[in-house]
Formats: C-alpha cells, sequence, structure tokens
C-alpha cells in the first residue's frame, strides 16, 4: 500500500509544471477583475480588495480555492499561501490567520492605510504521515488588502492662549488659535509617519489655565485651519498630563500652570503626554567608553530657553559592542535618561538608531564636540580630527595650528615646547575657528577672548571630566 502512495506522489510531482521568470514581488499587479487562475486540476479565485479596519474575525478570506485532487484517494491535501518570500498557513476554504496578513504588510510596506497589491500563490501538499510532498503550486494571483491605521497626518501645530500676543496696550496682535508660526509647529523624524508616529513640540505658558487643540498640516496647507482634523481631549477643559485625542467634536486641553511644557503626540493611537520641562545645568554621558559604568563627563547648559547643551566627550569601544552613549539628567537617573527617541535630527557624526534607544556616532573612536538641542530635538556630533593652538607666536594661521594629541588616560590634549605668548592664542578645532576656545585658562568657553598665557607645556581637558566647567594648564 505505501509503495503505491509513493508511487502516485511521483506521478503528481511530475505533472507539476515549474519556471525560472523572475517575479518582482514588491510590485504591485493590477487586474481589471478578480480572474479564477489554475492550481493543478483545481483552481483558485482572488476575492475583492480587503480593508482590514472592517475584519473582526481571526481569520480573514483572501482567496476561493478549489483544491486540486490526488489519485490517492483518501488524501486531502493541505495548502500553504505565499506572500513575496513568505509562507503562511491557510484554510482549504481560502481563510488565513488576519495577523498573519496585516503583519506582513507592515513589515513589507508599513502601516500607512492605502491599498497594497500582493503577488501570491498556494501549495498543495500531501503526506503518508511520515513524508510530504508538494503536489502542485497554483498560478500567481494577487491579495488586495488596506491595512489598519488611523489617519495621521504629515505635520501638526499647536494652537492656543499661549501663543497670543498682545501689545503695550494690550491689543492683540498676533491670534494663537487662528493663526500659526513656525514655533508652533511639531517636531517629527525624516520617516514616515505611520512608521514613526511620534510628534513633540517645546513650548513656553506664562499664564495660568492656557487652552489649546492641535491642527493637521492639511488645514495649514489649504487655508481652513479649522476644517475637519482638528484634535483634542475628548472633555473640554482637560488639565490631564496624559490621554487620549479626538477628531470627532475636540475639546480643548487646558495648561493650568506657566511654565516650560514637551508636548509628545502618538498619532497611532492618538495619545498625548504633557511633561514639564526644567532644564539641569548639566547632562551626564555614558556609555561603551568605558562599559556603561562611568557618568563623569558631561555637558553644560548654554542656552536655557533652547535647552541648549554643548561640550567635548571622548568616545571609545573598548569591548566591542559599538560606539553607543546615552545622557543622564541626573547621575544615576535612567528613568528620565535622553536617548535616540528624544531627537528627530541628527547631525554631522550623530546617528539614530542604534541599540533599542541608544545613541551613536559613525566616525568611531575619539573626542566629539556635541551640540545638544532638547527643545529642537536636535544633536550634533562633530568629530574632532585635529585639535591645535593658534595665535601670534604662529601669525594666526589657523590652517598650520600647533597641534596636540589626545591622551586617553588623562582625558586630555597635550603638546610641548610650543612656545605659546602673552600676546594672544587660542585653541581651534580642525583648523577653523566654527568651535574654538579662548577666555580664561580656568573657565574656557567657545568663541572666548585670547589667551594671555605664555608657556611650552599646555594640557587641555574639554571633557568637564573632573571640573564642572573646561580648562587647561601652561607650563
Amino acid at each position: 500500500m505505501i509503495k503505491k502512495i509513493l508511487l502516485g506522489m511521483t506521478l503528481l510531482m511530475a505533472m507539476v509544471s515549474c519556471t525560472e521568470d523572475y517575479t518582482d514581488w514588491s510590485k504591485p499587479q493590477v487586474n481589471a477583475e478578480p480572474k479564477a487562475v489554475e492550481f493543478g486540476n483545481g483552481s483558485v479565485t482572488p476575492v475583492d480588495v480587503i480593508n482590514l479596519a472592517n475584519v473582526t474575525e481571526e481569520k480573514v478570506q483572501v482567496a476561493s480555492i478549489v483544491a486540486p485532487t490526488s489519485s490517492d484517494a483518501g488524501y486531502t491535501p493541505t495548502i500553504k499561501i505565499n506572500l513575496g518570500d513568505k509562507t503562511f498557513d491557510i484554510d482549504n476554504d481560502g481563510k488565513m490567520a488576519t495577523a498573519d496578513l496585516a503583519t506582513y504588510i507592515a513589515e513589507t510596506w508599513g502601516k500607512r492605510p492605502i491599498e497594497r497589491d500582493i503577488n501570491a500563490t498556494l501549495d498543495a501538499w500531501i503526506s503518508n504521515g511520515s513524508t510530504a510532498v508538494k503536489m502542485a503550486t497554483s498560478e500567481t494571483f494577487q491579495v488586495k488588502a488596506i491595512p489598519v491605521a488611523p489617519v495621521i497626518d504629515e505635520g501638526y501645530y499647536l494652537v492656543g492662549d499661549m501663543f497670543n500676543v498682545k501689545d503695550v496696550d494690550d491689543v492683540l496682535v498676533f491670534d494663537g488659535w487662528n493663526n500659526v508660526s513656525a514655533k508652533q509647529a511639531f517636531k517629527h523624524s525624516d520617516r514616515d509617519v505611520y512608521d514613526d508616529p511620534i510628534f513633540t513640540l517645546t513650548f513656553e505658558t506664562t499664564k495660568a489655565d492656557q487652552c489649546w487643540k492641535i491642527i493637521p498640516k492639511k488645514n495649514i496647507d489649504a487655508g481652513t485651519i479649522w476644517a475637519a482634523g482638528v484634535v483634542g481631549p475628548k472633555i473640554d477643559g482637560d488639565v490631564s498630563m496624559t490621554g487620549l485625542l479626538t477628531s470627532d467634536n475636540p475639546g480643548a486641553g487646558k495648561i493650568a500652570e506657566p511654565g516650560k511644557y514637551k508636548l509628545t503626540l502618538n498619532m497611532m493611537d492618538y495619545s498625548y503626554t504633557i511633561e514639564k520641562v526644567m532644564y539641569d545645568p548639566f547632562i551626564y554621558f555614558i556609555g561603551s567608553t568605558d562599559g556603561w559604568g562611568s557618568n563623569d563627563q558631561k555637558l553644560a547648559l548654554v542656552d536655557e530657553d533652547k535647552g541648549t547643551y554643548t561640550g567635548y566627550v571622548y568616545i571609545a569601544d573598548p569591548n566591542g559592542a559599538g560606539f553607543e552613549f546615552k545622557f543622564q539628567r541626573e547621575q544615576g537617573n535612567w528613568d528620565t535618561a535622553i536617548g535616540a527617541s528624544d531627537f528627530v535630527t541628527f547631525k554631522d557624526a550623530a546617528k539614530d538608531p542604534q541599540n533599542g534607544n541608544n545613541l551613536g556616532v559613525n566616525a568611531g573612536e575619539g573626542v566629539y564636540y556635541m551640540d545638544v538641542n532638547l527643545s529642537e530635538g536636535t544633536i550634533t556630533a562633530t568629530k574632532v580630527e585635529s585639535m591645535g593652538m593658534v595665535g601670534k607666536f604662529q601669525g594666526w594661521d589657523v590652517l598650520a595650528p600647533v597641534p596636540m594629541t589626545w591622551n586617553a588616560e588623562e582625558y586630555c590634549f597635550e603638546a610641548t615646547n610650543v612656545g605659546v605668548t602673552a600676546d594672544g592664542w587660542k585653541f581651534s578645532v580642525n583648523k577653523d575657528w566654527p568651535i574654538n576656545l579662548g577666555g580664561s585658562i580656568n573657565n574656557l568657553k567657545q568663541d572666548g577672548t585670547d589667551l594671555k598665557v605664555a608657556g611650552n607645556t599646555v594640557k587641555l581637558y574639554p571633557t568637564r571630566k573632573t571640573k564642572g566647567n573646561i580648562y587647561c594648564t601652561v607650563e
């Protein structure tokens, strides 16, 4: 009996046609109407476009199947569906798991709710309990589906009382409810909004009980600010710092106390979070340089309004884990740590994302000048390819500075026999002036005045590792 079954399987396999034609699975093909295709001696008929937003069952019909038959009586084939290069289970009546279809679309194209046309084939397998043989493969047909996702605009603006501007006579000169400016625009990454639905905005209120709503960019572009699409809390006057948004008769949220705030939107689930912003004097670097074991390098606050921090950090990767790091607002506190999700723009050597929410650089080991703007969500990492001294002693030639060498044990740049003089000199980065240090040797500043100290051995300590300021020694 077993020999008869195996012989039958062999004959069926010989009847299955193969093709070496290349199929570009990512390119949708358009058919005028669903058309049956061959499936061995059976057939497959596509269904109409599936809107997954309307599917409530665990399985969804993706095709009508007339299964091929076997000459071995009593054997019903098991059918698999191939979507692109992925294979999934499917019932003989043409139903597959709704979650499998949704996941495939999201992983292939993202969650944007537009029709996706998927090239598909079916395989029929028969088994005698110990051996399975593919008896037929269908011709290519299409599964057309629209993924489930809410409406997400390309951008959003915050309107409200906090943006009203009045002159000295208390006359309204800018109506923050019916007009928008650049400072009212939420920040967003360069990614598709359905892959990254997070929008952020930092703003300030100077009075109590300031109300707000959120306007989609399409309304602003069309000049119809209060058209459909405006969102706000479900309850008018809601003072909650976190909650859900609605576009169905939205209310106005309310900021109860004056202060600086960061409003974060997750438009995939229409949720919002409002956090009060308080910029500390320093943010502390911690990362792969010493195995995430030290947080004593730090950046200093240089702009209290924007939350801008600058300074130098030494980044290394002795354990081969990647040139990764974060910043801590408070040393040792991971709950408020600053990671990749706090930024929308990564400039120069800074890159996103790394391992989870870690920040990183793409230029390898070295000292970096960091410029971090927390209100606008930007981080710039400029690698110090050269640190040098420029002054009257060498003709103020910034293209030919006296070079300094990085000492990784002492966390300093150093040079000997330099001959700096008291008639003026400064530190310059990368043989140019945009990043430089001057002022006092005990408290060096970006764009500081010329240094007036003479000596031959100079050590520059830029990372604030042991002090709260950048300094140098001259001997």
